[in-house]
């Protein structure tokens, strides 16, 4: 595989990883936060920098074992 598609493959994969993420845990953190203390940038800049973290990590995590498998070479 070409550079240019492994490259597209961990973007696609780090947007559908955030997506998901964020799916599974808005919902949980709004409720436990609660609406008044969700409202204020701070508590929602730390949650999403969260979620960017998580979703780095997993696309990172996920390229190494294709990369050790063979299946995608960079």
């Amino acid at each position: 595989m070409s550079k240019s598609w492994t490259l597209t493959i961990a973007i696609v994969m780090f947007l559908i990883f955030t997506y998901v993420y964020w799916k599974l845990t808005k919902g949980y953190v709004q409720k436990v936060m609660g609406k008044k203390m969700w409202s204020h940038w701070g508590n929602q800049t730390f949650y999403w920098t969260n979620v960017l973290l998580v979703s780095g990590f997993l696309t990172v995590l996920v390229i190494y074992l294709l990369r050790s498998s063979k299946i995608v070479a960079i």
